[in-house]
């Protein structure tokens, strides 16, 4: 169960140890994604839970769900009553999956550019601020999180519901991917500008311009993963 899940009436240890669970849950999630990604844990091997949990110190049910989560991203394949095994999707899925996050996103982009209050668009550009500190201090950790509420405050501004909530789950599922690439050399300077044409097209209205700069920075986010992997 999520925090935001947790009822405002729940008793405030069960609150505090779902938050924790969350938590430990998603460092797990990402620790085996970067492994997988990276190579070091290679396709075909088995995801033992009782090792996995021993390893980090954790019980069987943060890990369970964080190999969960990573089947849905395509790093793991999810097998009934055995072991999960590590398995990375082809290039050629990758590649469609990026491309449908590019439209996804670029419709939002557009309709936040017509879309947002004021105050969206003052938020938005404050979270940009944020991620031009980060470049300059080389957080490529912090980047990651910030550039998650980045895109989630324009997936929100584009003020359709249903967008928004098939956006934010395609953008789950490619997360490991999105996260990988921020390791290449000069990449969080790169991303920063590709995101000031975005933000830019929004603040000024230009539903056109926001989807070109936003369609041209998902393309980039995929070229940037692929020059990590070795795979382009």
């Amino acid at each position: 169960m999520s925090t935001s899940q947790v009822s405002e009436s729940a008793p405030r240890g069960t609150t505090k140890a779902a938050r924790k669970s969350a938590t430990r849950t998603e460092e797990l999630r990402l620790t085996l994604a970067d492994e997988i990604v990276q190579g070091r844990l290679h396709p075909g091997t088995p995801l033992e839970e009782v090792e996995i949990a021993k390893r980090f110190g954790v019980s069987r049910t943060p890990v369970r769900e964080a190999i969960r989560e990573l089947a849905a991203s395509g790093l793991v394949e999810a097998r009934p009553h055995r072991s999960a095994l590590v398995a990375l999707p082809s290039l050629e899925r990758l590649r469609g999956m990026f491309d449908v996050m590019a439209e996804l996103e670029a419709i939002c982009a557009g309709l936040a550019a017509v879309q947002m209050s004021s105050t969206e668009r003052q938020g938005l550009q404050g979270l940009h601020e944020s991620l031009a500190d980060l470049v300059r201090r080389g957080d490529p950790q912090r980047y990651h999180e910030v550039n998650e509420r980045f895109h989630g405050a324009i997936y929100t501004g584009s003020h359709n519901e249903y967008l928004a909530e098939i956006t934010f789950a395609t953008r789950a599922r490619l997360s490991p991917f999105r996260r990988a690439q921020f390791r290449t050399l000069g990449r969080l300077a790169l991303s920063h500008a590709e995101h000031e044409r975005v933000v830019t097209a929004i603040l000024r209205g230009d539903k056109a311009a926001a989807e070109a700069a936003m369609r041209g920075h998902i393309t980039l986010v995929e070229d940037a993963y692929e020059r990590y992997t070795g795979t382009r």
